[in-house]
């Protein structure tokens, strides 16, 4: 089989083991940056080229789409759905787990647990905002911030007022949250793929760091996950129609509580942490689909 790997770039960690992976079962693996695909949109006739030539024996394609190319690289995704080939993620269920408060909105709206979140437009009733959360401290966030970049801890409500007022002041689209205290800077990756928990480690972030982003100094761990976690992960992917997901949860007293849904999780930290093969399960995954 054929499989496109939609990736800007071919030396990262996760784009050259799905590439290993691929290729020790026998596949052909095509690397795609898909920012630079073409879409022809033609009726009854939709088609893709890159570099000139049309994209052609593709039997699935493995989406890696970075959140700054969310919008293309989702339509380059629904190109290849519309030409009737298997996505591992699929293009609406990109979109809708990059958009962070659509995808909070349908966790919550399917019971899961989560940290108490508040969104606003207008600063005119900042107490409000905070005082909903719990009151200070609270974390801040970013919309579109990624790996960390754009989360910030208030500890008090004197500094959550003046983060949150300054950043509606910029029209930024913010997230403002319930600071869990019991997480201790931690939180709980579990990845799945085809609707099962393939590996899971916790994460702890560096000393002083609220944060336990792997690119912020945070350090990976094999972790075995409750019941509760479990089923969490494996529902909140469900809801958001991930085939391939890394779900970020916080242990609290009160049960894991989902933080972000990932649709590209990366390989390195998973793998290094459980010493499982994820990039294969991948590949089988896709396998399995390809050859209904």
């Amino acid at each position: 089989m054929k499989i496109a790997l939609l990736s800007r770039n071919q030396k990262l960690y996760s784009t050259e083991r799905l590439i290993a992976a691929g290729e020790q079962r026998g596949h052909e693996m095509l690397v795609l940056d898909h920012m630079k695909c073409v879409l022809v949109i033609e009726q009854g006739r939709p088609h893709i080229y890159y570099q000139g030539k049309e994209v052609k024996g593709i039997g699935s394609v493995i989406p890696r789409i970075g959140a700054s190319a969310t919008f293309y690289g989702s339509a380059v995704v629904r190109q290849f759905e519309m030409m009737k080939i298997f996505t591992a993620v699929e293009s609406q269920a990109l979109m809708r787990s990059r958009d962070k408060l659509r995808s909070l909105q349908l966790l919550a709206r399917a019971g899961l647990g989560m940290p108490k979140t508040a969104f606003a437009y207008s600063s005119t009733d900042l107490d409000n905002i905070i005082n909903q959360v719990g009151g200070a401290p609270v974390v801040i966030k970013l919309l579109e911030g990624t790996q960390g970049i754009g989360v910030i801890l208030a500890e008090t409500h004197k500094v959550a007022s003046s983060v949150i007022e300054g950043f509606l002041s910029l029209e930024a689209n913010i997230l403002v949250q319930e600071f869990i205290k019991e997480a201790k800077g931690a939180d709980v990756r579990a990845f799945i793929v085809d609707g099962q928990i393939v590996g899971a480690m916790k994460r702890q972030g560096a000393e002083g760091e609220f944060r336990s982003n792997l690119h912020r100094g945070g350090k990976a761990t094999l972790i075995k996950l409750s019941s509760d976690e479990k089923a969490t992960a494996i529902k909140a992917a469900k809801k958001l129609g991930l085939g391939i997901a890394g779900v970020d949860m916080l242990q609290s007293s009160r049960g894991p509580l989902i933080m972000e849904v990932n649709s590209s999780p990366g390989l390195e930290g998973i793998e290094n942490a459980t010493g499982v093969d994820i990039a294969g399960k991948i590949i089988e995954y896709v396998e399995r689909n390809e050859f209904q």
